[in-house]
């Protein structure tokens, strides 16, 4: 994404409260506010124009990061059918200051999010299918546009959920590619801004320590990772079959080590330097 000045105002001076977000040279405009504030978010003028919006929260029968992503020609009135819904805590909504966002456009944006959402893996995607709709190449093109600009905008607000868990091989430092082993197993990853992506192929050890029954956060970790498949149980190791995204190196560690592990010194380089190491330099 190319670089961007980015204009935050905080409504009533506090970052979790009402909030408002632009990009220079751009049309869109985003609202943004906790639950507890919803009538206040609606209050606001722009609820009343066309656009998408992003309802964000946990779910409460999974525990997960769950997200609806919606399309309405007036905000307002389309989210107030929400309130039935008890996952979300948090709304993002994005419109146009020049009130350009037709009835196909929207559609279109929403459609594009939904399946982006879906491809991230960082939530829960509560719709069934997105509508989407068919533009003509050049609003096509000007809505791709506004998209990338919401990408930009979303993660600011807290809401990641169009973050990819990873980054693309081309992407990708592959001098920065670290390895964590133990008992002859090894796991691969890389640093991201939200934590470590272990990678898919990487190994981890059969059974946890019996430390791990004191704090298990590891073993369910674990089990929550063999019920989404992408841990798979071997002869004598566990195989990550996808790559999966650590909110520390210390989780990731400890999940493959099967116990509490300082990930600081866990995880090494090429040079077989530890992260502790590299981050004092």
């Amino acid at each position: 994404m190319p670089s961007a000045t980015i204009k935050i105002f905080l409504v009533h001076g506090d970052p979790k409260r009402l909030r408002t977000a632009e990009l220079s040279n751009w049309t869109g405009k985003a609202v943004a506010g906790p639950r507890s504030e919803f009538d206040n978010v609606l209050a606001r003028e722009e609820s009343q124009n066309s656009g998408v919006y992003f309802l964000t929260g946990i779910d409460p029968e999974t525990g997960k990061v769950a997200v609806y992503i919606g399309e309405a020609e007036s905000i307002s009135e389309r989210v107030k059918g929400h309130l039935d819904r008890d996952f979300w805590n948090h709304i993002a909504f994005f419109t146009s200051k020049d009130e350009n966002l037709t009835k196909a456009h929207i559609r279109y944006l929403e459609g594009r999010f939904i399946e982006q959402a879906k491809k991230a893996g960082r939530a829960e995607v509560k719709n069934n299918q997105g509508s989407g709709s068919k533009l003509p190449e050049s609003d096509r093109e000007d809505m791709e546009i506004f998209l990338e600009k919401i990408h930009q905008l979303l993660p600011v607000l807290g809401v990641e959920v169009l973050v990819p868990t990873t980054s693309t091989v081309a992407s990708r430092n592959e001098t920065a590619t670290l390895s964590c082993e133990i008992k002859g197993f090894k796991a691969t990853g890389y640093l991201t801004p939200n934590g470590i992506v272990v990678l898919a192929g990487s190994q981890a050890v059969l059974n946890e320590r019996p430390s791990a029954q004191k704090y298990p956060w590891p073993i369910n970790m674990r089990q929550q990772l063999k019920d989404q498949g992408a841990l798979k149980e071997k002869t004598d190791h566990l195989l990550f079959t996808k790559d999966i995204e650590f909110s520390s190196p210390s989780a990731a560690a400890a999940v493959i080590h099967g116990g509490s592990a300082n990930g600081l010194t866990a995880w090494k380089n090429k040079a077989g330097k530890t992260l502790k190491d590299l981050e004092s330099v």
